[in-house]
């Protein structure tokens, strides 16, 4: 239902976030979100989405403010490992070996002997592997799939580093991107992650840094451009509103939480309608 009513349909970021939950629920409507709710459906939608509710646990308000701001500021270094990581190893082993320090080069150098493939199809092969490890673990039933992600994780990747397939520090890449982007509370947040991720090691594969930068300046861009049922996607950074910050990069305590988050854009619009 979602995707008939977002503004931008063809963007892979959710534009629409969805709960289970009463108490996440009633948190958005007390912060002047809308709440939709369909018979014999136990998920809730809540719309305008910013991006950065989707790295908010409600687990967050449930315990100490500083261990709610460690956190969520541990999800956004994740949100950080898991685009750039994997592009990076590709970035520096395909153009820029002087960034490796040189105790480190001559381990990587010993690695990569055997492996036949530039680094960017190297990344891409593992990277696919992960991804059919995570599909297949998740059809299969829940102690079987556990089974078949750790087990098969193991496998494969000690297979493929014993075949000179890959090499030991692509691995530890591919394997922390892939742990940084479970630490991601939303789903439907961590699979476009992942979808971008790849699309981030091809241009690091072509550009190097610079196609680094270049990847990660075209994600700004987009959601700087994004928007949920008219509100800026990625309030309230831009538009700035620091005030509203103390419930974004961190989990502020309750005493400073007392008030609503600035209006929206649609609420604004909503009023001079009301007003006319």
């Amino acid at each position: 239902m979602t995707q008939f009513i977002e503004d931008m349909p063809n963007s892979v970021f959710p534009q629409f976030l969805t709960t289970e939950r009463p108490d996440v629920a009633v948190s958005k409507l007390t912060a002047g979100r809308i709440i939709v709710m369909i018979d014999n459906s136990p998920t809730a939608l809540s719309a305008p989405a910013s991006f950065f509710e989707f790295f908010s646990s409600p687990d967050d308000y449930y315990q100490r403010w500083a261990l709610g701001t460690a956190l969520r500021l541990l999800r956004y270094l994740a949100l950080v490992i898991t685009i750039t990581f994997t592009a990076m190893y590709v970035s520096v082993t395909t153009f820029h070996y002087e960034m490796i320090p040189e105790a480190l080069l001559r381990t990587l150098a010993e690695s990569r002997n055997r492996v036949p493939f530039p680094p960017v199809y190297e990344a891409l092969l593992m990277e696919i592997m992960i991804e059919l490890l995570r599909e297949a673990g998740a059809r299969l039933p829940s102690k079987i799939g556990q089974t078949i992600g750790i087990v098969g994780g193991i496998v494969i990747g000690q297979a493929a580093v014993q075949a000179g397939l890959t090499s030991n520090v692509l691995i530890i890449a591919v394997a922390s991107s892939a742990i940084a982007s479970f630490v991601i509370p939303s789903y439907m947040m961590s699979a476009s992650i992942r979808l971008i991720r790849f699309g981030v090691i091809i241009l690091a594969g072509i550009w190097g840094n610079m196609g680094l930068v270049i990847g990660m300046a075209l994600i700004v861009i987009h959601l700087s451009g994004l928007t949920s049922l008219g509100t800026s996607y990625i309030t309230p950074v831009a538009p700035m509103k620091t005030k509203d910050w103390k419930d974004v990069f961190i989990r502020a305590p309750f005493s400073m939480l007392r008030s609503r988050p600035s209006q929206t854009r649609t609420n604004n619009l909503i009023r001079q309608k009301s007003r006319e």
